[in-house]
């Protein structure tokens, strides 16, 4: 039930834009600009593959989790793959595509620098620079549980991240706060962002349904938690790989009850929480390739 007290902290919110100013926006919306050349802090002297993600400063001194499902599931794929990297924050605006993640290779001396790794080719130059390429298994229904994390489960993760109350105590700490101390960029910011996430949603359906993304995204888990049953890793692989790394994105921030500032509407959570086989698969990878991670 929502209280009264919450309701104002609601209205203050950045995600809740005074009608004035939306009225401006949607007249002027917010242009995108063409990609922009590697940032000028990007390191000169790359002895290190080098993974740019959204990420807290915290977050890269101790080597923790990307916030962000995108980012997590390129970093745990690295991790999977032997690769050794550094983690970088940053942010859309500093990739040469337009979107995080993307990596920089290692130089070695006297070397002309290869260009950026953008998120598309990741897999791909992974399996050329692995000291142990990662096979990706042959079954037929690989694509059709993808799909299950590419749509469903994706859809409801746009909508209770910036459109449900979440958008206050996730969105706007991890997103938001951080691009500007200036509050008519991060007014600014805040509108793009929730109008992303409402155009995406609207390309499946005209008519936004809270209750049918959260109910196909239990779904979608409750499919994924019969795949893997009692295996260790994904469709009986010898090892973690893509696909494992794609749903880790999604169970592991899930069940972080230290993201950002919390948790507010746990729909989405519990709809994890209550496979335990999706629990195990994501405490095995966090203890296998985050272990030095410290806590955030």
């Amino acid at each position: 039930m929502t209280t009264e007290s919450s309701q104002r902290d609601d209205a203050r919110s950045l995600f809740s834009v005074p009608t004035p100013i939306k009225q401006l926006f949607d007249r002027f919306p917010v242009l995108t600009y063409a990609a922009n050349d590697l940032p000028q802090r990007a390191p000169r002297k790359r002895n290190a593959h080098t993974l740019y993600v959204f990420a807290t400063e915290k977050g890269v001194v101790d080597g923790a989790p990307s916030y962000n499902p995108g980012c997590l599931k390129w970093q745990a794929y690295l991790k999977f793959s032997g690769i050794a990297f550094q983690l970088v924050s940053s942010n859309n605006h500093a990739s040469p595509s337009g979107a995080l993640p993307f990596l920089l290779p290692s130089v070695t001396e006297g070397s002309k620098p290869p260009p950026p790794i953008p998120s598309g080719k990741l897999q791909r130059w992974s399996m050329t620079n692995s000291p142990a390429a990662i096979e990706e298994p042959g079954d037929l229904r690989y694509e059709a549980y993808l799909s299950l994390l590419d749509h469903r489960i994706r859809r409801a993760w746009l909508y209770t991240l910036y459109l449900s109350p979440n958008s206050t105590t996730l969105a706007e700490p991890l997103y938001i706060l951080p691009t500007s101390t200036n509050p008519f960029v991060r007014l600014s910011t805040a509108h793009t962002l929730r109008t992303a996430a409402q155009t995406e949603l609207h390309k499946h359906s005209a008519i936004m349904n809270a209750d049918d993304l959260f109910t196909q995204a239990e779904e979608a888990f409750a499919a994924l938690e019969t795949l893997l049953g009692n295996e260790t890793w994904f469709f009986g692989a010898a090892q973690p790989g893509l696909f494992d790394a794609s749903v880790f994105a999604y169970t592991h921030l899930l069940l972080d009850e230290g993201l950002g500032r919390g948790w507010v509407d746990t729909r989405l959570c519990d709809a994890v929480r209550t496979r335990g086989s999706l629990v195990s698969h994501r405490e095995r990878i966090l203890s296998s390739y985050f272990s030095t991670a410290k806590s955030t």
